[in-house]
């Protein structure tokens, strides 16, 4: 592993453990060339997720995507960072244990779905986008279905408008 301060390529295991029910081991290595510390993760990559885009167009799951939107949804909100990962941690893993291949769509609602649980003002944001409200009146559609999902968890995330 390359020092991510010296950028020497040797260093030396200090602690290993198993993290998020062992599908991580977090490493605390030392460097031998300037003695400093730093920390590695290892998850196994073994399945291939591959994303159908609505335009018909296939490409690997890329997870730095989805915390990306949810940070952006969460900016200024009182939702810890690994909080954040951990959702996403689940939703990949979700994903995986239904195939190798999910689209564009199946993440949108999920992430939908997991941050009405988590932040309904996140909820908002991320819908607005991910949705493509274009005026004060799809804000207030969603805020009204919010407002009854709240009170009523049977009903059902609605798919984005087609954007054109």
């Amino acid at each position: 592993m390359r020092c991510p301060y010296c950028f020497i390529d040797d260093d030396k295991v200090v602690d290993s453990r198993s993290i998020d029910d062992g599908s991580v081991t977090r490493r605390r290595r030392e460097c031998l060339g300037c003695g400093r510390r730093f920390t590695t993760f290892e998850r196994v990559d073994d399945v291939r997720l591959t994303v159908l885009k609505r335009s018909g167009a296939r490409e690997p799951f890329d997870r730095s995507k989805v915390i990306r939107g949810i940070e952006a949804a969460v900016k200024n909100r009182r939702v810890d960072v690994k909080v954040v990962h951990d959702l996403v941690n689940e939703l990949e893993e979700s994903l995986r244990n239904s195939g190798d291949e999910c689209t564009s769509s199946e993440i949108g609602v999920a992430v939908l779905d997991a941050l009405h649980r988590l932040d309904e003002v996140a909820y908002l944001r991320f819908a607005s986008v991910y949705k493509g409200f274009e005026r004060w009146s799809d804000f207030e559609e969603e805020a009204s279905l919010l407002t009854g999902r709240s009170l009523d968890k049977s009903t059902e995330i609605k798919e984005p408008k087609d954007r054109e």
